[in-house]
C-alpha cells in the first residue's frame, strides 16, 4: 500500500472539512433506511476522528484521502 496515516488534527479546519465532505459525497448515494443530512454525517465523521475510531489516510499512488475504521485490516499494512 502506498498510503500513510495523516493526523487529522494536523490539517487546517477548512482542509479537514473539505476532506470529510469529499469522502462522504464520493459515492453520492445513501442506501440507509433513513436519510441523513450532510451536516450530520460530517459531524459524525469528526466525532469518529476525534475519538480515534476513524483514521485519515492519504494514498500517494491515487492522490486521494480516505477515512477508515480503526479496526480495518488495510490499516495493518501501514506504518504506525
Amino acid at each position: 500500500m502506498t498510503a500513510i496515516r495523516i493526523p487529522h488534527d494536523q490539517l487546517s479546519k477548512e482542509a479537514l472539512q473539505g476532506v470529510i465532505e469529499e469522502f462522504i459525497t464520493r459515492e453520492s448515494t445513501d442506501y440507509g433506511a433513513v436519510e441523513v443530512s450532510l451536516e450530520t454525517k460530517v459531524r459524525q465523521v469528526h466525532q469518529n476522528l476525534n475519538s480515534g475510531n476513524a483514521i485519515l489516510v492519504f494514498d500517494s499512488k491515487t492522490q486521494t484521502c480516505n477515512i477508515f475504521h480503526r479496526d480495518d485490516p488495510l490499516l495493518k499494512e501501514l506504518a504506525p
